[in-house]
């Protein structure tokens, strides 16, 4: 291999295009040993490993993409270029190391892996990777604060981050703290304020009431606001969200005409009841029974079960429900159908709503290390009456329950990377400051050699975070694996950099005083919800990849 060009961006370039064709020739082989994706669970291992190889290299990819636009647009930004390098050279590495590991998995031939050796590539590997250079990107990432003012390629999208980083220094953040620590409820305040800035509705469709901006400037909105609170802020509108695709998938007419528009207004406010004490990812082994019913002449459903860590579930005004209409066990996630049950707001940890029409919902708040500020319950459903009108989709909807939540829960997914990236840059920043500020052995932080190479590290990890969630969201399709790439690692990054600031704090890290315990308990939530790190691996991005391949 010969290379003319050895700045940062050609070098990142050629890291990536080595590594993908290695990636590809991978997932080639993995898809005719699983069969196409139909063999996965014969192969879990191997296909966690090739799924998340196939992650980390889509977004060296879309973060050297991102700096060659920006360039050829005449506004080149040289230490993003700089972090691309790093993070490509990173991939690279990882790559070689988990091929030589598993050799006999892989199933390659010497000719596929062979750009990885080149001896030119190795030169860029070890020039990404060097210390000297990771140490001079955390020197300037330290005298910027770490602050995020990455380009963001579009004039509305600019404007809606300043809005939104606004919003959230000046409404959010001050009370972040004491609703973590006291366990509180998000309050009334500032979930009119959110309304008021058009939050719930930043990807509803102006004629249905919203603003119409679209997935990336919602992502934008959910990364600012996570950056002052996950829970607090970041995730108010996930849940919106979610039964809003599913609404706009396979709603009604009637249902979009009626339910969007007070989505989009904050009239509404919704939780999701998906998950069961039983059953969590395994969506297609939900109990919850919905049965055809009469009440005082009027047709619908009763339904019967348990539903657990359903966020928001007390103050929501609406549930979207997922539940089995079909009672036969074999009809599997097709015997599923999608609810929509009013409920009025509680307080507290607690809360017990009796209907008219004499079905009882009850949920009781599980308690949990972070993400607070909204509670998550388990609830007890006895004879809970829903209208036939409020089945999504009507009686054209039973059975695709769980195919219009699918496509709620990839927007959920999108969602997730924007609040982990987030997460992920307020404990940068928050690094930075403290670094600055703290002196050891003579010398502030900031000075020693370590401090830099890690702040280095940590801002190549959430530049690729940022910019493959974006790249997901300009090309957002729910049946794409690029949504649930976005979140598997944009979440592993918000808690391997939150971690890493926690320990450049020493002792004070460890405190409740300081937010940075806050950012690494809120980040360990990030892999479990949306989809466990393990189902995206091998039922979502793994099958998504093999079947593809397979043809």
């Amino acid at each position: 291999m010969t290379t003319t060009d050895t700045s940062p961006a050609a070098a990142a370039r050629t890291l990536v295009d080595a590594a993908q064709r290695v990636v590809d020739a991978a997932v080639k082989h993995a898809a005719q040993v699983t069969q196409g994706g139909a063999l996965i669970d014969d192969h879990q291992v191997h296909t966690e490993r090739v799924a998340y190889l196939a992650t980390q290299v889509r977004a060296a990819r879309d973060l050297t993409a991102f700096t060659e636009r920006v360039r050829a647009a005449g506004k080149p930004d040289e230490l993003q270029e700089r972090l691309a390098h790093a993070y490509a050279a990173e991939v690279v590495n990882v790559l070689r190391a988990q091929v030589d590991a598993a050799w006999g998995d892989f199933g390659l031939a010497d000719a596929d892996v062979a750009p990885l050796y080149e001896d030119g590539l190795r030169a860029l590997v070890r020039a990404g990777l060097d210390e000297g250079v990771l140490r001079a990107i955390g020197r300037e990432v330290i005298e910027n604060g770490g602050v995020n003012n990455v380009d963001l390629e579009d004039e509305v999208a600019s404007l809606t981050r300043d809005m939104a980083r606004d919003f959230a220094k000046t409404e959010v953040a001050p009370i972040a703290q004491e609703i973590h620590r006291q366990d509180l409820l998000v309050p009334d305040a500032l979930l009119q304020s959110f309304s008021a800035q058009g939050f719930f509705g930043s990807s509803i469709p102006e004629e249905y009431g919203g603003t119409g901006m679209g997935d990336l400037p919602m992502i934008i909105i959910t990364e600012e606001l996570s950056a002052a609170s996950l829970a607090a802020a970041g995730s108010l509108a996930t849940r919106p969200e979610i039964l809003s695709k599913a609404l706009l998938a396979g709603g009604t007419p009637e249902q979009k005409d009626y339910w969007l528009p007070r989505i989009a207004a904050g009239e509404e406010l919704v939780a999701v009841a998906v998950t069961e004490p039983d059953i969590g990812s395994d969506v297609a082994g939900l109990q919850t029974r919905a049965e055809k019913a009469e009440h005082e002449g009027q047709i619908g459903y009763r339904i019967n079960g348990a539903k657990a860590w359903s966020t928001f579930s007390g103050r929501a005004t609406v549930l979207a429900l997922l539940a089995r209409t079909d009672p036969d066990p074999k009809s599997g996630n097709r015997g599923l159908s999608l609810f929509i049950i009013p409920k009025p707001a509680f307080d507290g940890h607690h809360w017990r709503f009796e209907q008219p029409e004499g079905g009882v919902m009850e949920g009781t708040a599980n308690p949990t290390p972070g993400y607070r500020g909204m509670h998550s319950f388990t609830i007890a459903l006895d004879n809970v009456w829903v209208p036939e009108e409020n089945l999504v989709g009507g009686e054209d909807g039973v059975g695709k329950g769980f195919f219009l939540q699918m496509s709620g829960f990839a927007a959920g997914r999108l969602q997730t990377g924007g609040r982990a990236t987030g997460l992920a840059q307020a404990a940068l920043e928050k690094a930075c400051q403290y670094v600055v500020m703290r002196r050891q052995f003579g010398l502030a932080l900031a000075d020693y050699q370590l401090t830099q190479y890690k702040i280095g590290r940590m801002a190549y990890l959430v530049a690729a975070a940022r910019q493959t969630t974006y790249a997901a969201a300009r090309e957002f399709n729910t049946r794409a694996p690029e949504p649930s790439m976005a979140k598997l690692l944009s979440c592993d990054v918000a808690g391997e950099v939150s971690r890493e600031a926690q320990l450049l704090h020493g002792g004070w890290g460890y405190s409740e005083e300081d937010p940075i315990a806050r950012y690494v308990v809120d980040a360990l939530v990030l892999p479990i919800f949306e989809g466990v790190k393990a189902t995206l691996e091998l039922k979502v991005i793994g099958r998504s990849l093999f079947a593809a391949a397979a043809g």
